[in-house]
């Protein structure tokens, strides 16, 4: 029986809908990142395979703990595409974050990536927190050894519960994963957004959104 037009072409539009839906595969062995060029699209020009060196894919640097005297006491060490331009779309990036005692990596989000922690040294309560309307808290103390994941583009958090020093290794699901760190983003936006948006948004005074403001 043929299938009538308009059911072909809903067919069609649905398998084209699922196959843009994640990355797609790459089309060769690798696509060194080329910093230099000038090319502009969504990701990085390749260089030419003939010029990749180990090096290109190759990061030294992460035995050697993040400085972690700042105002949340954590710090994280990013390897996306930035710093190894031999995970150019490769579709992952990898991370290390140190924590001060009860440090805290702040609430955050990465909006093109999910991320797996798993704590190396230390005890971290860890969270996320899931969309409107339910807005729920789901979070656990992971010991060392443990692992947890943040959904893509969650706001989510990490604190030292301990005394002593703390780390984490975590991997994310691309080679840019960026991250808006939420605190930094509402309050030190560049320009400043108006206090009263803020004040009405946080039902609170104005006076305390620009003394908030004025650390950022």
């Amino acid at each position: 029986m043929a299938i009538p037009l308009f059911v072909s072409g809903l067919l069609v539009l649905c398998f084209s809908i699922i196959a843009i839906a994640s990355d797609p595969s790459p089309l060769q062995d690798f696509c060194v990142a080329d910093a230099n060029s000038t090319v502009l699209l969504n990701g990085l020009a390749c260089k030419d395979p003939k010029l990749a060196q180990a090096s290109d894919f190759s990061f030294s640097g992460l035995q050697i703990a993040g400085n972690t005297s700042n105002a949340v006491g954590s710090k994280v060490t990013p390897v996306t595409v930035a710093q190894l331009p031999g995970l150019n779309t490769l579709g992952i990036s990898f991370a290390r974050v140190d924590y001060a005692p009860w440090g805290i990596n702040p609430p955050h989000t990465h909006p093109r990536a999910s991320e797996i922690l798993t704590v190396v040294k230390g005890c971290l309560e860890v969270g996320f927190v899931t969309s409107n309307p339910d807005n729920r808290l789901i979070t656990k103390i992971l010991q060392k050894g443990d692992v947890f994941v943040f959904p893509i583009g969650l706001i989510h958090f990490q604190r030292n519960v301990r005394p002593g020093s703390a780390v984490a290794l975590a991997a994310l699901s691309s080679q840019n994963p960026g991250v808006i760190t939420i605190a930094n983003a509402v309050f030190g936006s560049k320009p400043d957004i108006s206090s009263d948006i803020l004040a009405k948004a946080f039902q609170t005074d104005e006076a305390i959104v620009k003394d908030i403001q004025s650390k950022f």
